[in-house]
């Protein structure tokens, strides 16, 4: 796990427009329930997966940088080893404030990568358990 306070985790859910990588349409699949979870507490989700258009009536993205929208935080649902080429396209959008790897996921290089931007990295932690955690106490 990244080594932010609660304090700093809990200033992240002030920001709410969240790409999320790999979002799913499968229901039992966290990549699914999280976001809709984000969803029903007020966040401007927007889906990225290339093999949807359209995810819980959203419009889906193929690529973070290919979203016209503001982007707060990238949050990713993909394979540690996939993170690298994420992390890099959601760079090529300016206003990123915070790269979010989901609960056993982590990539050196993409951490690397996004701090050289002055882009903040949480990792290893779920949006949904964090959030429970540090709101619904």
């Amino acid at each position: 796990m990244d080594s932010h306070s609660d304090n700093e985790i809990m200033k992240f859910y002030d920001l709410k427009n969240i790409a999320v990588v790999g979002m799913s349409k499968n229901e039992s699949k966290a990549a699914h329930y999280v976001p809709k979870y984000l969803i029903d507490h007020g966040y401007n989700v927007i889906p990225v997966n290339p093999t949807a258009v359209e995810i819980r009536g959203r419009r889906s993205y193929p690529t973070v940088s290919s979203v016209p929208e503001k982007i707060d935080i990238v949050d990713i649902f993909r394979p540690s080893k996939d993170v690298p080429a994420v992390v890099e396209n959601a760079l090529k959008k300016r206003d990123i404030k915070v790269i979010w790897m989901q609960e056993g996921i982590y990539s050196e290089e993409a951490e690397r990568m996004a701090r050289e931007k002055n882009v903040e990295v949480v990792y290893n932690r779920c949006m949904l358990a964090e959030h429970l955690r540090l709101f619904n106490d």
